[in-house]
């Protein structure tokens, strides 16, 4: 018996040893940054010729107190007034105010994942590992913070017109198939340096907490390679954890996420609102994400803006 466990250890060293060919980076061994390499000013510019009409969709929802997340995530939000109870004014001009403290996990509502959130047995982007970067005070590495703003064409693939339901069945699996027959039913070729985004329908559902975290469609394991061949920026969707879940390999456990963090360093945008996109049929546009600069932090709360 000792042999056999001893056998089977071999081998996951093994193959764990064989699965480190995806560092370093193609963007060099000290890179922090990923696939934001493929942004570029002559992008933006090129980009922001997609404005025809000025129209802007913000893609972030609503946070509060009663927003689904991954458990233990949860938001909590106190406004203090100085003196409290109506208390004290301040100078002749009797100058009242409110302030708030809030206590948040930053992967709550809609939200970024940086490159530290996931990786490989304790490794992440470009090779760093845990030890190395991961402190109780914030990432000393791959932090949001340090990331500058993620600006470029962004796409929307209605994947809700590709099955004909919406929304989209939990453990409905998008890959490289599915997202090429519905880019070429809308007419997009995905590019270098775009912002990749899915509807599917399930933010629809978000107000039922419980069936919405139960599962949701989602990018598969392929689809993500795919993407990752085409060097997209980021990847999102109108669901909370982009991928599918359940998940097309049950030993698997969000295998999106380390395929697309971890080793091809593109961003993660997660429950981002584009059922009015779809609506307008915006199926391409100017991505603008000032992602809040809170130091050493794994994720952020956005609010992106797409413009036409």
């Amino acid at each position: 018996m000792r042999s056999i466990c001893f056998a089977l250890a071999l081998t996951a060293t093994a193959a764990l040893a064989q699965d480190d060919d995806w560092y370093p980076s193609e963007h060099g061994a000290g890179d922090t940054l990923g696939a934001i390499n493929h942004l570029s000013a002559d992008k933006v510019v090129e980009a922001a010729k997609l404005v025809k009409t000025g129209k802007t969709y913000p893609l972030g929802v609503v946070t509060g107190w009663e927003t689904p997340a991954y458990p233990p995530r949860h938001y909590a939000i106190t406004v203090i007034q100085p003196g409290q109870d109506l208390g004290p004014t301040m100078g002749t001009n009797l100058a009242t105010g409110n302030d708030d403290l809030l206590y948040t996990w930053m992967g709550i509502g809609s939200q970024l994942d940086g490159l530290g959130h996931m990786g490989i047995n304790h490794v992440y982007y470009n090779g760093l590992k845990a030890a190395d970067f991961v402190t109780t005070k914030g990432l000393t590495a791959l932090s949001v913070d340090k990331l500058p703003p993620i600006v470029g064409r962004g796409v929307l693939l209605d994947m809700t017109r590709h099955y004909g339901e919406n929304p989209l069945t939990p453990g409905t699996a998008f890959n490289e198939a599915e997202i090429k027959a519905q880019a070429a039913a809308q007419g997009i070729t995905i590019g270098q340096g775009d912002v990749v985004l899915f509807h599917t329908g399930w933010l629809g559902v978000a107000d039922d907490g419980p069936t919405f975290m139960a599962g949701e469609p989602g990018l598969g394991l392929g689809g993500a390679k795919y993407l990752a061949s085409l060097d997209v920026v980021a990847v999102g969707a109108d669901t909370w954890g982009l991928e599918v879940v359940p998940g097309e390999d049950p030993d698997l456990v969000f295998p999106v996420h380390p395929e697309l963090l971890a080793k091809n360093g593109i961003y993660i945008l997660e429950n981002m609102n584009v059922a009015a996109l779809a609506a307008d049929e915006a199926w391409e546009f100017l991505f603008v994400l000032g992602q809040p600069r809170f130091e050493g932090a794994v994720q952020a709360v956005i609010n992106p803006v797409a413009i036409r």
